[in-house]
């Protein structure tokens, strides 16, 4: 009784110094350990919708709210589903009203204002799922090291059967966030949250019995394999266990690719080719409809359009079964970016940006300084420059071409020379994003080509040292032995440099290793190698007889999961193979044809009308009807800024195909689609200004010949 009295008032006392506040606890070191791992929007995301949560609360129905908790949980987010739900309308309700107010001082223009009413009811539908795509995100990067996880705890199980030391073995080889899953199964147990190891991991599988199964039933059948009494028995289990995550990651990315193709043809004929065709008609459109901007199709094309794309993209990869994908490539070694200091990829891709805009830009500039529509330089039809008073009627091509309009209004450019300058704005936008996100990836790369190509060799080479410690060779020899038999490749190099610090540098096979200073591993930072490394030295100190068996084993276990990478490489390759040459070819192929169409079809029309004007004139008007045939046409949108939209439309596109086509593959790996980013879009964007440039020369050169003998 006194003991409840004295809960009773403590608890009392921490109440009213609380305020009546019920505070969720956390230690010092989580939190430290959660900023470094979470990314920072992230953290951004929280504190909007906590902030919105403190303003104006919107509880969401059970169901939603239900699902919403699940997924903060599996994010290992700080916020509510209150705070979602009241994030998600208090957020477009300000986004709305600021940019109808906006867009009614500056445009004045009510599809403007329609645009972002309906842009903000579409935001309150994607900011709910927020949490569910940070979900699909998290998921994806955990289960793509699903596979590993089982290899490391199979690997460390055969030489030594203690799950405790096994899960903290994978933890430790492992990268977030699927390695502060395994650390919380450790330290639910070390809090007396569970009382075993077998309780708060049933705990932690329950999350993955709906997204991954058979990662559930491997798991299961290891600790199935302490159970067994018999050495064979047990051994034969943990094979079974690794066999299972492999046979069902097979099975499940075979389905996901038998049903990514519709999704897929229906990304693309929506995303790409049907924008891009109805970029033909456009100009006939807006030749006819006077009202119609250039900003009008800029908001379809550039705000409404990627938007609607990458959605269906993340619908897409939402369906993306875990348990495969690139892991990171990574060691306690620093990567240097460059020669240079980490700011000089912004520095770099900035001025590049920067100058090919400025020279985009020019013809604006020029008329800014010069408003008046008769300023322009002319090739005329004898050839020569033609600038001043007497560009008036000339029939040449143009560098700016200013129009005055019935209304009195100066539209343009329409000039050829402005379309042609036009082009260095995407150019530029898109060499900006490519030097900006390649040059933060580039040494990174190098050093994981190295590393994988000496993955590819490693289960032989590791064949090999454990036939030598099996002949009863010490390690410290073997490594010399198994280095002359694989001369010249990437494995004999590793096995070298181990050799050479053993015997010029006289240290332990550990050190020769993993010394910080001439450690072999730093030139070879993958995690397979790292735990194989781990693994040799564990066993060995059980004999060198367990160390070969161990070694055998973990080179069977690597050849077993590069058989089934290769299947599923293999399986997935005509989808990324399509996504691919959208990417590299068809996409800015097209687009620069349409837009060479584009520059001649409006070009015409211009010449049309200018003739039809004369025309009228000369006949006395309504004789021959020019006047109600000149009424037809309006100016039309200006080349210049169309081929702007297009090209900006085609930068956005191949980001986002990139983005997608590296997740379906590899799931969320940085290092890969930030080094696709800055080698595969720089070569479409080049690709397509070469196009725009070439194409609108060659069809206006030809249409001006056209014009000029008939009219």
């Amino acid at each position: 009784m006194n003991s409840d009295k004295l809960l009773d008032e403590y608890r009392e006392r921490i109440e009213r110094e609380l305020n009546g506040q019920k505070e969720e606890i956390h230690s010092v070191e989580y939190d430290q350990f959660r900023k470094e791992n979470l990314p920072q929007k992230y953290s951004i995301y929280e504190n909007a919708c906590n902030w919105a949560e403190g303003v104006f609360k919107i509880a969401p129905d059970a169901k939603t709210t239900e699902k919403t908790q699940q997924a903060i949980n599996n994010s290992h987010l700080h916020i509510t589903p209150t705070g979602v739900m009241s994030f998600s309308i208090l957020g477009p309700m300000i986004f709305s009203v600021f940019s109808v107010l906006l867009s009614l001082m500056i445009f004045g223009d009510m599809l403007f204002v329609l645009f972002f009413l309906i842009l903000g009811m579409v935001l309150v539908v994607i900011l709910q799922k927020v949490p569910s795509f940070i979900e699909t995100d998290w998921r994806m990067k955990a289960g793509n090291q699903l596979v590993l996880a089982v290899f490391y705890i199979v690997t460390y199980m055969r030489h030594t059967s203690n799950l405790e030391n096994a899960i903290d073995f994978a933890s430790n080889h492992l990268d977030a966030p699927i390695s502060i899953d395994m650390k919380k199964v450790l330290w639910d147990v070390e809090t007396q949250k569970f009382e075993s190891i077998k309780e708060s991991l049933d705990n932690y599988l329950v999350s993955w019995r709906k997204w991954n199964p058979d990662f559930v039933e491997s798991m299961n059948l290891i600790q199935s394999s302490l159970y067994e009494g018999e050495e064979t028995r047990r051994l034969g289990t943990l094979d079974k266990s690794l066999s299972v995550i492999l046979e069902g990651t097979y099975e499940s990315m075979l389905h996901y690719a038998h049903n990514l193709k519709g999704p897929i043809t229906m990304l693309h004929m929506l995303g790409v080719i049907l924008p891009i065709l109805g970029l033909v008609i456009l100009p006939l459109v807006v030749s006819f409809m006077d009202n119609v901007r250039w900003y009008h199709i800029g908001l379809m094309y550039n705000v409404a359009l990627p938007i609607m794309v990458y959605y269906l993209g993340r619908q897409i990869l939402s369906t993306r079964p875990s348990g495969y994908g690139s892991s990171e490539v990574t060691h306690k070694k620093k990567f240097k970016l460059s020669n240079l200091s980490s700011k000089d990829p912004v520095v770099i891709a900035a001025f590049v940006m920067f100058v090919l805009i400025f020279i985009g830009v020019i013809p604006l500039m020029m008329h800014t300084l010069n408003p008046d529509p008769v300023f322009d330089f002319c090739i005329g039809d004898r050839g020569g420059i033609i600038s001043g008073a007497d560009i008036e009627g000339a029939k040449g091509i143009c560098l700016l071409d200013y129009k005055l309009t019935e209304l009195g209004m100066v539209k343009g450019p329409y000039g050829l020379g402005a379309s042609l300058l036009s082009v260095f704005i995407p150019l530029g936008l898109g060499l900006g994003i490519s030097l900006y996100f390649g040059k933060q990836v580039k040494n990174q790369v190098k050093i994981r080509r190295k590393a994988k190509l000496l993955e590819k060799e490693f289960a032989s080479a590791l064949f090999q040292l454990g036939g030598r410690l099996g002949d009863g060779v010490p390690a410290e020899m073997a490594f010399g032995r198994v280095a002359l038999a694989m001369e010249g490749t990437t494995s004999g190099e590793f096995f070298r440099m181990v050799d050479s610090n053993i015997r010029s540098l006289g240290m332990s096979v550990e050190d020769a290793i993993y010394d910080e200073k001439n450690g072999a591993i730093k030139e070879f930072p993958s995690k397979i190698i790292d735990s194989s490394m781990k693994v040799l030295l564990e066993s060995s100190k059980k004999g060198p007889l367990i160390a070969s068996q161990a070694l055998n084993n973990v080179a069977r276990y690597i050849k077993e999961i590069h058989r089934v990478d290769e299947r599923l490489q293999d399986l997935m390759g005509d989808i990324i193979g399509s996504m691919k040459s959208q990417i590299k070819f068809l996409t800015p192929v097209i687009s620069g044809i349409v837009v060479g169409i584009t520059s001649m079809i409006t070009g015409i029309l211009g010449r049309l009308q200018g003739r039809m004007g004369e025309l009228s004139s000369d006949v006395g008007g309504a004789a021959m009807g020019g006047g109600g045939m000149m009424n037809m046409f309006g100016a039309g949108v200006p080349t210049y800024f169309f081929q702007v939209i297009v090209g900006v439309y085609v930068v956005q596109i191949i980001v986002i195909l990139i983005i997608l086509s590296n997740q379906i593959e590899n799931g969320p790996d940085k290092v890969m689609e930030n080094f696709r980013l800055g080698k595969e879009l720089a070569s479409a964007v080049i690709l397509y200004c070469l196009l725009s440039f070439v194409i609108m020369i060659a069809f206006n050169v030809i249409a001006n010949t056209i014009m000029s003998s008939t009219l």
